[in-house]
């Protein structure tokens, strides 16, 4: 009896941290993290583990620093762990191509860099999005939510139909939430870049950085832990995409 009052108190507790919580948030915010040169990927996953904030991966079968591609089964283990964290998944396609326009005959030209552009038709989209997904799943035993993002964030209403008709929701990022960690360093210097996300997020935000980023040689992701602490000061919470999906759907 003494036991079973004890689980009881230590369930209520858990629903009223959980509520106090939840009360605590001023808004959400959602990030989202392309795959790239993999440099940061560590770092990133560290400091989201230690803030306790999950994202959304956008996936695409990426050259990094290792020298392999970051659908390769060398990835696995960094794959499965954030899978187990509870991150969401998204196709930002195969090959990291650009969609470059909308052809006379309904299909979508396709420019993936080195290759000659191809046009797609509804059915080459699914694959080109589904193989990333197929990659995923026979690393971690788990599919992608059902979200997508164009390299680039260049879309095409062909692009955009035919991924529909696949079951995949294209999701773009906030001008706020673009961090710029891409963008060169002696131009954009990281404590610039810190400044600007932490005044202009606005609750429903969607945020977008990357795994790593070749060109730039001041990499933002470090200050990635100053900003989260930051904007949850601010009464910030954080969720994927795939939880906005469900609130949404309710």
């Amino acid at each position: 009896m003494r036991r079973a009052s004890k689980t009881l108190l230590a369930l209520l507790l858990a629903g009223l941290a959980s509520r106090a919580s939840t009360a605590a948030c001023t808004g959400t915010l959602y990030l989202t993290i392309d795959t790239g040169s993999m440099s940061q990927a560590e770092t990133i996953a560290a400091i989201m583990k230690r803030h306790d904030v999950r994202a959304t991966f956008f996936l695409a079968n990426e050259k990094t620093v290792r020298g392999d591609f970051t659908l390769d089964d060398t990835w696995a283990d960094f794959w499965r762990a954030r899978v187990a964290e509870g991150h969401a998944f998204g196709s930002h396609t195969f090959d990291h191509g650009y969609f470059r326009g909308d052809t006379a005959d309904g299909h979508v030209n396709y420019a993936v860099k080195g290759q000659p552009v191809r046009a797609l038709d509804g059915k080459a989209m699914c694959a080109e999005l589904d193989r990333s997904q197929a990659a995923f799943r026979r690393m971690t035993g788990r599919g992608f939510d059902a979200v997508w993002r164009a390299p680039g964030g260049h879309t095409t209403p062909n692009a955009l139909r035919f991924a529909q008709q696949c079951g995949y929701r294209h999701v773009g990022w906030a001008p706020a939430g673009f961090l710029g960690d891409e963008l060169p360093s002696d131009k954009y210097p990281n404590d610039l870049l810190l400044r600007r996300a932490l005044s202009n997020l606005r609750s429903g935000d969607v945020m977008m950085m990357h795994t790593g980023i070749w060109s730039r040689k001041d990499p933002f992701a470090p200050m990635l832990d100053t900003l989260l602490a930051g904007l949850k000061s601010r009464g910030f919470c954080f969720a994927t995409l795939a939880e906005q999906a469900a609130q949404d759907s309710r």
